[in-house]
């Protein structure tokens, strides 16, 4: 028997404590039939800044253990989405090299709610209409539990990096561009 864990937000109302329960998003359904086990974290969404160091901000962690979601084209492959630390940038070169193309090149805004079902700021590497080639970023084993996005905004997953590799069929690889060192700036 698996345990999921359900976080109650209470709101204060006219003197008074009122509870309210989190809805289950799809993409948490999808963790359920698997198998997964996760915890649904809220926090409090600024519609001005849907910034991934916003959101580490809100859950009070660590900005390298919050990931975010991005969905590129291939110029050979097609659609393939990343899962990087908020605080990084992806490799565009990396992205194409591990997911077999000779480019790469994030996709517009606008196109992401009608291929994929999610919208800026919300969008989770489980669950999307279609399944896409999917790469995350080698320091998510670093950590016992990442964060991602649990498929809307103001809600995210806890979870651990094998789990979200297993359940996303991804890969684990070199994604983001690497920091400047005073070796490499000569």
């Amino acid at each position: 028997m698996r345990k999921i864990r359900y976080f109650l937000l209470i709101l204060p109302y006219r003197n008074a404590v009122k509870m309210k329960r989190i809805n289950k998003t799809n993409a948490a359904r999808l963790l359920d039939r698997a198998g997964i086990n996760y915890d649904l974290i809220p926090y409090e969404v600024d519609e001005n800044n849907l910034a991934a160091d916003h959101v580490a901000e809100q859950l009070g962690e660590d900005i390298h253990c919050v990931f975010k979601t991005l969905v590129l084209r291939g110029d050979r492959t097609g659609y393939l989405v990343c899962v990087i630390p908020g605080c990084n940038e992806v490799d565009l070169k990396k992205a194409a090299r591990v997911s077999g193309n000779k480019s790469v090149a994030m996709i517009h805004v606008k196109e992401l709610l009608p291929l994929t079902g999610y919208i800026r700021g919300g969008c989770s590497p489980v669950g999307m209409k279609k399944p896409f080639p999917t790469y995350i970023h080698a320091t998510c084993n670093d950590f016992e539990h990442i964060y991602v996005s649990a498929g809307q905004r103001g809600l995210q997953f806890k979870i651990t990096p094998a789990d979200l590799v297993k359940v996303a069929e991804a890969q684990v690889c070199d994604l983001i561009v690497d920091e400047p060192t005073p070796e490499n700036q000569q």
